[in-house]
């Protein structure tokens, strides 16, 4: 695949795109984590209540020019907006960039994953409404025509599902005690719905990779980690599943 001109437009579209669509993604996760509605209500300070203007609602831009506080309180406003736009913008840019007009998808699929991602890193928890939704996605971008073929995603899914739930069973009979959240199964069988059967070992082996390295690096810092410490495993997933989106797209796969 080449990139040009036309690549570099899609990808500050979708960037900017990210930006607005991680504003959102930061509010549900805050704010379902707080059990409140993500639709009811404006944008407000948790420090005085008070609702944020619009130029304040910018974003990226309104939180580096306030330097991360609230403009009539100046309470530090959670970082977690921020972070989770900024990402949100390198996800659109990277979809952009490897497949032009058609990386809506691609950056659909990121936006999901981060949101699921937040959630499992903040909470440990993956909500069955989001990986019905990345599910579904899958599955209707895949009978639009976009790659893989639906049938790859199916199997997949399938597939996706069956190898965790049977790892978690076979864990589950031999120690006899739960070694894996009810989430995880369905959220790699949400994974499969996109990326189809052949890039599911892939996700599986960059997510143990990307887990060992952050028990290493904890352990180089000094810090102990327990034997039987939660890890976020959907946190893994996701962070794996995007790469291998875009090195399929990339390759033609």
């Amino acid at each position: 695949m080449s990139f040009g001109a036309g690549s570099m437009l899609w990808a500050g579209i979708y960037g900017v795109a990210g930006a607005i669509i991680g504003s959102f993604v930061g509010a549900l996760v805050l704010r379902w984590l707080d059990d409140r509605s993500v639709l009811a209500g404006r944008s407000a300070c948790d420090g005085c209540g008070k609702a944020l203007r619009a130029w304040e609602l910018v974003p990226i831009v309104s939180a580096l020019v306030l330097r991360g506080r609230c403009a009539r309180c100046g309470q530090r406003i959670d970082p977690v907006h921020i972070r989770i736009e900024i990402i949100a913008a390198l996800i659109g840019v990277s979809a952009g960039w490897v497949a032009g007009p058609d990386g809506w998808t691609g950056a659909l699929f990121g936006w999901s994953l981060l949101a699921l991602a937040s959630l499992d890193a903040l909470a440990l928890w993956l909500p069955d409404r989001l990986i019905a939704w990345l599910a579904g996605t899958g599955l209707v971008t895949g009978a639009l025509g976009h790659a893989p073929l639906l049938g790859d995603r199916i199997v997949g899914g399938l597939a996706g599902f069956g190898a965790l739930w049977g790892i978690a069973a076979a864990y589950r009979h031999v120690r006899g005690r739960e070694g894996m959240g009810g989430g995880d199964p369905k959220l790699m069988g949400a994974i499969g719905l996109w990326l189809g059967w052949r890039m599911l070992p892939g996700v599986l082996l960059a997510a143990c990779v990307i887990g060992l390295g952050y028990v290493l690096l904890r352990r180089l810092l000094g810090t102990r980690v327990a034997a039987d410490e939660m890890v976020p495993l959907g946190l893994l997933l996701a962070v794996a599943a995007y790469p291998c989106w875009m090195l399929m797209i990339a390759s033609g796969a």
